[in-house]
């Protein structure tokens, strides 16, 4: 993968490139006497206006437009950012050259009858296309490689994570059939217990074969988490002093399996959930393009969160594949009491 702080040198090279293909093309199409015309005063300082425009049309596109438009699909609204980014390729040049090099130099670059408003527009769109045809391609580029790192970085943990679950498993099948088995058993006289078997049955068949696909339907990752919580209120049974709380409509949004029971396992594993008087609270809230899980907890004693906490590093290394930088991930300690942020777009 092409590190981020190397990528500065692969546009300074496209850069030079542009420039002295520029050069090479005004050598052949108005070849001039002499070589040192091409440095000249005004003109030296015309070209400079003009490459000083060109490289800030560019990196606005690269670093603004691409990335909020191009990287989520926004094919029209980048369009029309981009005939936005042309007219202000001609204003900036037309700052440049027609009011702060004239006031020093007296000369214009465009002639009188050139001047209006529609011929310096259209005749500027020419390069300011250079200038986003050239940025756009390099970021597509670089976005093309940083999707195959992810794929590549993505099998590898896929690979690790079915070796471990091979590693700890029993048959899947000879477990569900006991649970199975219990459960016929007790259906008559005990149903209760019975229920719990089979909602037992449901969260563990939910681990071992739902969770292994990529992204799973959002209600059944709240059942999941909804089924975790029921067994340790069976296990405190009155002492269990947790606030769970969903906001939003479910519909048919899909997310990356188990992502947010990590947080609603670790308010269970580090914290302390049987004080009544410092609840733990845990809360999902579901928007139409984004989802959000926000926890709270007091930090047990023996616990060092800034080094366990919620596997913070694992979790961002996950979400960047998953996300890029399209996520919030937020963490905080204060006052014995430990708090986990994260946003994702659906």
């Amino acid at each position: 993968m092409i590190e981020y702080k190397h990528r500065y040198k692969y546009h300074f090279f496209l850069g030079i490139l542009i420039i002295l293909m520029d050069i090479y093309g005004d050598y052949i199409y108005k070849p001039r006497s002499n070589w040192t015309e091409y440095f000249s005063y005004p003109m030296f300082l015309y070209t400079i206006a003009m490459y000083i425009t060109f490289f800030s049309i560019y990196v606005i596109n690269y670093k603004v437009l691409c990335p909020f438009m191009l990287s989520r699909k926004r094919v029209v609204p980048y369009i029309l950012g981009a005939i936005v980014l042309v007219f202000l390729y001609a204003g900036i040049r037309y700052l440049l050259e027609e009011v702060v090099l004239y006031s020093i130099t007296g000369l214009h670059n465009y002639g009188d009858n050139f001047r209006y408003f529609g011929y310096y527009v259209f005749d500027n769109s020419y390069y300011a296309s250079k200038s986003l045809l050239f940025s756009t391609a390099i970021y597509l580029f670089f976005r093309f490689v940083d999707h195959k790192d992810a794929i590549h970085q993505l099998k590898i943990e896929n690979q690790k994570a079915e070796v471990t679950l091979l590693k700890s498993q029993l048959d899947p099948h000879f477990l569900f059939n006991t649970l199975n088995s219990f459960y016929s058993d007790l259906i008559l006289e005990q149903p209760k217990i019975a229920a719990d078997i089979h909602r037992l049955s449901d969260l563990l068949r939910f681990v071992t074969y739902e969770a292994n696909e990529d992204k799973i339907p959002l209600e059944k990752d709240l059942k999941f988490i909804t089924d975790y919580l029921y067994f340790y209120k069976k296990r405190y049974e009155d002492n269990l002093a947790v606030e769970y709380k969903v906001h939003g409509s479910v519909t048919n949004q899909k997310i990356p399996a188990m992502l947010l029971i990590h947080f609603v396992e670790n308010v269970f594993k580090h914290g302390i959930v049987n004080d009544t008087s410092a609840k733990a609270t845990i809360t999902i809230t579901i928007y139409p393009d984004a989802i959000e899980i926000n926890t709270r907890n007091k930090i047990a004693a023996s616990e060092k969160y800034t080094e366990q906490g919620i596997g913070y590093a694992s979790i961002s290394r996950r979400l960047t594949i998953l996300f890029k930088n399209d996520f919030t991930l937020l963490k905080k300690e204060e006052n014995s009491y430990f708090e986990a942020y994260l946003k994702i777009p659906v």
